[in-house]
């Protein structure tokens, strides 16, 4: 097997629990037999005085040269045995870490150890996600085997769906995808989580066509939204705080999105769950929705923000703050005396010590008070993994907001 030596000096961040090897920690590369390595071809990673560091697949496509798939360098990370072990692992941590497996997310890349994969579960649905060369090559095995080990539990995958049609695949030299992997099905599902009822279209929507990550915080909003006279969820998707305000009790819910099919989707979520007399749907920019509401002087026992990433590097990081701060600020503005406030943000950029530092400006301008009720972050089938600073990315807080006095 070819081996990579790395710089001294390198490798910090996988001898603090990463996975990645970028292009300028690569001192030399020592070919087995004279042959260079090609793209997706194993290489065993050493530190600069030849300690092995494990073994991954190498892309010299990607600025990631190499990502870790184990950190034994004698692994074989081509068998079907090494791929079966980590499903199984997959899959009985979540078994034991969640009430149910109707709907999770059961493979979440690095954190699993099979770093560019995704794989979510929608009721007997699988939707799987490729951002990697060197796991690309072994989707389909990776799959027959997930459905194998349900299978063993009970649970039967009537099919599976690819959605590798994410631009970063570009970086890794390689095309968009998607479409079935074996034979075709309704792509149109349904699921429940949190006793709430969602139709999912695994081939159209967001992502893998359901924000999974925000399982647990959902229904964290409920105690609060029980005698709610007004609630607003801004950012809504397909309506997922809403209707839990809504199942929870809250007797006027509006649901505000910019995406058209994602609010029709919303309204037919509301009709699945026999809330529709309660809910009400806006379609436009969320910004300038908010702001009209702001002039207005409207008010809601209970606000909600769940905007997407405002970034997407650290680059843009100084922007998101301010974007941040301005739709945190918006929001605050309509919660009324001594209601409710849940704002979050998905990017792992986004730190929590700047998101708090960008809520707390926002309330200053507000002349409103802060309450912190939770601290929360993404459900558990996304575990957080020390060392893989990319696999901790939501942070959810919840509050009680009053007047400055």
């Amino acid at each position: 097997m070819t081996q990579v030596k790395l710089k001294k000096g390198e490798g910090r961040t996988v001898n603090a629990g990463g996975l990645w090897i970028y292009d300028n920690e690569i001192d030399e590369i020592l070919p087995e037999g004279g042959r260079m390595p090609e793209p997706g071809d194993p290489v065993r990673v050493l530190a600069f005085n030849e300690y092995p560091l494990g073994v991954g697949f190498y892309n010299p496509a990607s600025k990631i040269r190499i990502r870790l798939l184990s950190r034994d360098a004698d692994a074989d990370i081509t068998s079907r045995a090494f791929y079966a072990k980590r499903v199984h692992d997959a899959v009985e941590y979540r078994r034991h870490i969640l009430e149910d497996l109707d709907s999770c997310r059961l493979i979440f890349g690095e954190a699993d150890y099979l770093p560019g994969l995704t794989v979510d579960k929608f009721s007997d649905t699988l939707v799987l996600q490729s951002l990697w060369l060197g796991t690309d090559r072994y989707k389909e095995m990776i799959a027959d085997l997930l459905k194998a080990e349900l299978s063993a539990l009970g649970i039967p995958i009537r099919g599976v769906y690819e959605r590798s049609d994410a631009k970063v695949r570009l970086q890794e030299g390689l095309e968009l995808r998607t479409g079935f992997i074996g034979e075709p099905f309704d792509t149109l599902v349904t699921i429940v989580e949190n006793g709430v009822k969602y139709h999912v279209d695994v081939a159209e929507g967001q992502k893998t066509g359901f924000f999974l990550d925000q399982k647990f915080n959902r229904r964290a909003i409920r105690p609060m939204c029980r005698d709610a006279a007004r609630v607003l969820d801004v950012f809504t998707h397909t309506g997922s705080f809403a209707l839990n305000a809504a199942m929870a009790g809250a007797r006027d819910v509006t649901a505000v999105d910019a995406s058209a099919p994602a609010i029709e989707m919303a309204r037919e979520n509301a009709i699945l769950n026999g809330v529709e007399d309660r809910m009400h749907f806006e379609c436009g920019d969320a910004f300038a929705i908010l702001e009209q509401k702001v002039a207005a002087g409207e008010r809601y026992d209970v606000v909600i923000l769940d905007p997407p990433a405002f970034t997407k590097s650290r680059a843009s990081v100084k922007n998101a703050t301010r974007g941040y701060r301005e739709i945190n600020l918006l929001g605050l503005q309509l919660v009324q005396d001594g209601g409710y406030f849940a704002t979050c943000s998905c990017s792992h950029f986004m730190t929590p010590e700047l998101l708090e530092a960008a809520i707390a400006q926002a309330a200053r301008a507000a002349h409103k008070r802060l309450r912190q009720i939770e601290v929360r972050a993404q459900s558990p089938d996304h575990p957080v993994v020390w060392g893989m600073e990319n696999s901790y990315y939501l942070k959810f807080y919840i509050f009680q907001v009053s007047e400055e006095r």
